[in-house]
C-alpha cells in the first residue's frame, strides 16, 4: 500500500460557500478535477473552474425535492473503491466507476436551524443525509481518500497543498478521517438530542 497518494478528483457538496474560493483556486492549479451537485457546482463554476455535474456521472437527477442526490454506486463506489483490491478495482472498470480521491462536505445547519425557532419540517429537512454518508465512506476508506468534514479544515487542506502539492500522506489522510467521525458524532447526537425533545 503506497502511503502518499495524489488527489486527482475531488467531490464537493457544501452547505456555505464561504472560505471555498482559495481552496477550489489552489486545486485547480493542481489540475484536480471537479466534481459536484446543484449550488456547490454553479459556485464553481461561478469562480471559472469545468465541474462534471453528479448527475451526469450518475445519470439520475436530483430528486425528491434534493433528498437524493449523490446517493449512487458510482459516487459511493468511487470513495470506497480500494485501490489494492483487485477486486474492487475489476469492479469499478466494469461499472464504469471513477476514483474520487478527495471529498469535502459543509453540512447542512441542523443545530442553527433548531437554535433558529424554526418548524419541524424545516428542521427534519436540515438533517443531512447525503453529506453525513460521504464523510462516512470517505473516513471509512483513508488509506486512498481524504476527507473534509467542514469549512473548519479547509484551512488545514491548504496548508498541506501549499507544502505538497496534491499530494497527502497516510498520516495526514487518517487525522481527518478522526476529525471527520468527531463530526459526525457531534451531529448525530444533536439530531438526537433533538428528537428526545417532547413534541410541541
Amino acid at each position: 500500500m503506497a502511503e502518499t497518494k495524489t488527489i486527482k478528483t475531488a467531490l464537493i457538496s457544501v452547505f456555505h460557500k464561504d472560505g471555498l474560493d482559495e481552496l477550489l483556486k489552489k486545486l485547480n492549479a493542481e489540475g484536480v478535477s471537479f466534481l459536484s451537485t446543484g449550488g456547490t457546482q454553479k459556485f464553481i463554476e461561478e469562480q471559472g473552474y469545468p465541474c462534471q455535474k453528479v448527475e451526469d456521472l450518475t445519470t439520475y437527477p436530483s430528486i425528491l425535492g434534493g433528498r437524493v442526490k449523490t446517493l449512487h454506486p458510482k459516487v459511493f463506489g468511487g470513495i470506497l473503491g480500494r485501490r489494492d483490491n483487485e477486486g474492487d478495482q475489476q469492479q469499478m472498470a466494469q461499472y464504469e466507476i471513477p476514483e474520487i480521491d478527495l471529498v469535502i462536505v459543509d453540512l447542512y445547519p441542523f443545530e442553527q436551524t433548531v437554535a433558529s425557532g424554526a418548524s419541524q419540517q424545516d428542521i427534519i429537512e436540515k438533517i443531512d443525509i447525503g453529506g453525513i454518508s460521504l464523510i462516512r465512506a470517505a473516513a471509512k476508506n483513508f488509506n486512498d481518500v481524504v476527507i473534509i468534514p467542514s469549512k473548519a479544515q479547509y484551512g488545514k487542506l491548504l496548508d498541506i497543498l501549499n507544502a505538497q502539492g496534491a499530494n497527502t500522506t497516510i498520516e495526514q489522510r487518517r487525522d481527518f478521517a478522526a476529525k471527520a467521525f468527531g463530526v459526525s458524532s457531534h451531529y448525530d447526537t444533536a439530531i438526537n438530542q433533538w428528537f428526545l425533545r417532547p413534541l410541541s
